[in-house]
């Protein structure tokens, strides 16, 4: 049964789906960051440092930010239900190790040290996002004295806010229609979004890019022609981005996205 079933009334359940597309959003941004960063760890420890920083700076404004806002209003209302006292004890102390984690990164150290820290809290991350989704969601929408919508209203840090809130009204997806899927030397990293759940996947790219730097460039790697996610690349970041096709199908689209 879905969460839009189990809410007590639409609002909540549109609530519902606004909370998951910003997990959604979160989670896709922070796996292209945490990919930049092994692929730097592997062929480019000198940059690895600065994709360390600029992961360090999107868990400070987003990630932590998030779930700061999720204790004071999600986790608040469910410990008031018996059933997720416990549920909401666990999530209290992921919270802790995703801000160990997030520290532990922000401390530096090698690069190698550095990219299995992203891949940890990466691999936490989404498996709280998980719980809440699963979980602890669906219990708050179905609890008929807790309006989830008046409890999240007007807040970023759970909801998103602006534009980015926007694209993400879709979970981040191309909803199958889309392939979101330097020169050309050994040291540009390479990010293969064929296997990433479409929910992911534009974000998943968002957050790839916001890791290279200017004068350096990745290559994507996509099921089909991504014209839909370029068009979203070039509205965020006008002129930023330079695009050159390397392979047009038949079984992947690679591009390199070089900025300028």
């Amino acid at each position: 049964m879905s969460t839009l079933t189990l809410a007590s009334d639409p609002e909540d359940a549109a609530a519902v789906e606004a909370v998951e597309a910003h997990h959604a959003q979160l989670a896709g941004e922070l796996a292209g960051r945490v990919a930049m960063l092994v692929a730097a760890a592997d062929r480019d420890p000198a940059a690895a440092d600065e994709v360390r920083a600029g992961l360090v700076a999107f868990c400070d404004r987003d990630l932590l930010p998030h779930a700061v806002a999720e204790e004071g209003t999600l986790y608040t209302a469910a410990r008031d239900l018996p059933e997720a006292r416990l549920l909401v004890d666990g999530m209290l102390a992921e919270h802790r190790r995703l801000t160990a984690l997030v520290d532990a990164l922000r401390e530096g150290g090698s690069a190698v040290r550095a990219a299995t820290e992203g891949r940890a809290l990466q691999v936490l991350f989404e498996e709280h996002l998980a719980k809440e989704n699963d979980l602890v969601l669906p219990l708050l929408a179905g609890a008929p004295d807790i309006s989830l919508a008046d409890l999240l209203g007007g807040m970023r840090e759970l909801l998103g806010g602006g534009e980015e809130a926007a694209e993400g009204s879709t979970g981040g997806g191309c909803g199958g229609t889309c392939g979101c899927g330097g020169p050309d030397d050994a040291e540009v990293p390479e990010l293969d979004v064929r296997d990433v759940p479409h929910a992911l996947r534009h974000a998943t790219v968002f957050g790839a890019l916001g890791a290279v730097p200017a004068g350096r460039a990745m290559v994507l790697v996509a099921p089909h022609d991504p014209l839909p996610l370029l068009r979203q690349i070039e509205d965020r970041h006008p002129g930023v981005f330079a695009v050159d096709y390397q392979q047009r199908g038949p079984e992947a689209w690679r591009l390199l996205l070089t900025h300028r």
